[in-house]
This record gives structure tokens, sequence and C-alpha cells, in this order.
């Protein structure tokens, strides 16, 4: 979402570092630059202009343009100051009556539903007892969704087809309460566009539940009109915070970066894909980094940590220490790997996140990747687990089966013989137990 401002302040910062020393007129034309690139990316003009003044006003002092970095002083207080932009600190969700009541609002289209089930799932994973609330009567199919959902986590659904949202969620809250469920999530109607009596039902809804968090679902590829959704959200409904949806798209970003400080409100999460697993508390002083091109490598470890397999690693490690390592391995780290979703979404996260991306595509892209998976699982486990069997009649086959061609098949071959040597190579350098877990993508 952010490359493109990532890559116009990237190029502004590096003008500014590569000079010996900098004078006042260099510090203002380069925050002249980052105030374009800020307007381009769809921040709102205000927030934009504030920024760059307060950016300003603290580099233009003694302590910076009379220091030995002058240029890196500057990218530090641009970090600063778009972190507090967007809120300092990680606002968590407020979860402490049993059961807790989280209430998501939103118009039509932004996700309410998947959201919804994507809390359940985080709060599931972090040991609460969730229940999803079907409170939107009006979409078609919306409760059948949400039912799918919940039944696809194992987390409970409470629906009716004919009571009002109000009654559905008062009843969802006593069936909460009545089953030692901890937090009740309501997913309420949305609309195509905000109008009075949608607003009503909400405030009815919110009057019957009492609401712990009341969350704005916000499509992040809207720019500045999720901004004035939610101040009106916020002024007849009263928001407790906002969870950003489709960060994985192309919008500029605008959104994340103006929200919190036109509202008032902080962003709690931001969704980064359809999965249900894909979704992300937000640090904003994290995506101030990413933005600048420093990336969020703590973000990356939580969410490897969240999703990928610890015995799995640590089995996989084993066999790289003993030599054991088969296609059936490769085939399983790849599978693994792919739970952190797409490689543009690792690659985000690391430093230096657009260099990492043009190198990726010009090397390897997400077909090639789908193209290597659809290989290996065309072999047979045999095949797998003792790659020398595999010769020429095995090879068309193999091809056939996952729509390739031999000489992919044959390129496959080689780059796993590639990783074995260099495995075997690094584990007998490291010695005996001693090949850590992070090797394969996981933290140790």
């Amino acid at each position: 979402m952010f490359d493109a401002l990532s890559d116009k302040l990237t190029q502004v910062f590096s003008r500014l570092r590569g000079k010996g020393t900098l004078s006042e007129a260099d510090v203002v034309a380069g925050l002249r630059e980052v105030r374009l690139a800020l307007l381009e990316a769809d921040v709102n003009y205000k927030v934009a202009k504030e920024l760059v003044s307060r950016v300003q006003e603290r580099a233009v002092g003694e302590d910076v343009l009379g220091s030995l970095t002058p240029g890196q002083q500057v990218v530090k207080i641009v970090r600063d100051e778009l972190t507090a932009i967007m809120g300092d600190e990680r606002t968590a969700l407020k979860l402490d009556r049993r059961p807790a009541r989280i209430m998501l609002v939103g118009l039509q289209g932004s996700g309410k539903t998947t959201t919804s089930a994507k809390l359940a799932n985080r709060l599931k994973k972090d040991g609460r007892k969730p229940v999803l609330c079907a409170a939107d009567v009006y979409r078609p199919a919306a409760i059948d969704q949400l039912e799918k959902l919940g039944g696809d986590l194992e987390i409970p659904v409470v629906s009716r087809t004919d009571p009002a949202p109000p009654t559905i969620a008062r009843d969802a809250l006593k069936w909460a309460e009545s089953n030692l469920r901890d937090v009740v999530i309501v997913d309420t109607a949305g609309r195509l566009q905000i109008d009075d009596e949608m607003m009503q039902e909400l405030e009815r809804i919110r009057d019957e539940i009492q609401p712990d968090e009341i969350l704005l679902v916000a499509d992040a590829m809207t720019g500045q009109e999720a901004v004035n959704i939610a101040q009106t959200f916020n002024e007849r409904i009263g928001l407790t915070g906002i969870v950003l949806t489709k960060m994985d798209g192309d919008a500029r970003g605008g959104a994340a970066l103006s929200i919190r400080h036109i509202t008032g409100r902080p962003i709690k999460f931001v969704a980064t894909g359809e999965k249900v697993h894909e979704i992300e508390p937000f640090h904003p002083s994290r995506m101030a980094e990413r933005i600048l091109g420093m990336g969020d490598v703590m973000s990356l470890i939580e969410q490897a940590e969240q999703q990928l397999d610890k015995t799995k690693a640590e089995t996989m490690v084993e066999r790289i220490r003993t030599n054991r390592f088969s296609l059936q391995d490769f085939l399983d780290q790849m599978e693994e790997m792919q739970k952190l979703g797409p490689l543009s979404g690792i690659l985000d996260k690391l430093p230096g996140a657009a260099k990492l991306k043009k190198a990726a595509a010009e090397n390897a892209d997400e077909a090639e990747l789908k193209r290597t998976l659809a290989i290996l699982r065309s072999m047979t486990v045999e095949e797998r687990l003792n790659p020398s069997i595999i010769g020429g009649s095995r090879k068309k086959r193999i091809a056939r089966g996952s729509g390739s061609r031999v000489r992919d098949v044959n390129q496959v071959l080689a780059r796993f013989n590639e990783a074995r040597k260099a495995l075997k190579l690094m584990s007998g350098r490291r010695g005996k137990g001693r090949l850590p877990a992070d090797l394969l993508g996981m933290s140790g």
C-alpha cells in the first residue's frame, strides 16, 4: 500500500543523507517534497501540513543542522512525527468485562463480516472464548457467511432471521453468559451509504448491549472518504477504534496516516488479506518505519510465531542437521511459509523492502512459487522422499500433472539440490545441534 510513498520519501532522504552538512534551505526544500509526497498518497491536507510544520520546527534547530549526521537526524524526526500522527502507542482492545462486547460498524462492502471472524479467530488463539453474533438481517447470505466462517473456526454463531438486530444482540449476550463465553462480537448491517435509519438502528444496538468496543471497519482503498465516514460514525455512535481493511491493496495509504489524527480514535487492527489469519495489531511506530523503508521485523516475527508450526520447524532443523532433508521437507516448508501470506507481504516487513521487492520481481514471483508447489505436489511421496529415482518418464508425468514443462521440473530439482548442499555446508560449519530454526524462517 505504501510503496509509492515509501519510494518518494526514500529518494528525498537519500539526497539529504548524501550531503555532509545541511542548511535550512536544504531542509525546507526536502520537506516541501515530503509534503507533496504525502498529498499524493491521499493524506489529509491539514495532517500533511501539520506534520511537515512540526518536522521543520524540530529539524532547523542547531542540534540537527550542527550534527555530524544531519540527514539521519531529519529521518529520525520524520519517523517520530509520523508515529505521533498515527497515535504513538499500540492501543489494545478493552476486554475487562465478562463477557466483553465488541460491536463492528461500517458501510456495506468494507469487510465487517470477515473482520468479525478474523477478530474471533485471533482472540481464540489468545486464549479467549468468543462467540459471533449475526445481527445483519438485511444483506442476502450475511448470516450464512458468518455461520460458515464460524463453523470453519469452530466458533459458535448466534443468529436469528426474524427478530430485530438489537434483540439478536441481546440474545447473543445472554447466550454467551449462559455458555461461559467471554467475548461477544456483533456483526451489524452496513449500507451503500450512511443514512439516518441505519444510524438509529446502530444506536439501539449500542444502547441494548452497552459495548466495550465499537470498532469502525473502514476500507483503506477509499482513502480520504474513509476519514469522512469515520468522522460521521464517531459523531453519531461514538467509536472506540478503527479496523482498516484491504491494506494489501493498491490504495495510497492516506487513510492510515489521517484517520487517527482527524477523528481522535486509534487504529487497532489492519487487515492484510482475505484469509482469517490475515489481520494484525496496528503499531504506529512500526508502520512509520515501514513507510520509511526501515521494515517491520517484529511484526513478521509475531506473525511467524502465530502461524508457523514450531514442532515442524524443530523436526526440519533435525533433518537438516542429520543430512536427511528431502523434497517432502522442501514441500512442507513451502506450505508452512505460505501461511505468512504472499511473498510481497513478507518483503514489505523487511528493511529495504522496495529493493527486495524489485529483486524478487526479477528473480521469483508468486506465479513461480505456485508452479514450484504444483510440481512438488504432482510427485508421489516415494519420489519426494527419494528424488534420485526421478528419471525422464517420471519427469514427463510430473510435468503433465502440474501443468508445467519438463525443464520446469528440472529447475525445481536443481534448486533443491543446491539448497541441500548449502544446508549441509551450513550445518557442518555450525556443528551438531547448533543449526537455528530461523534458517527456515522461524524465530529461534
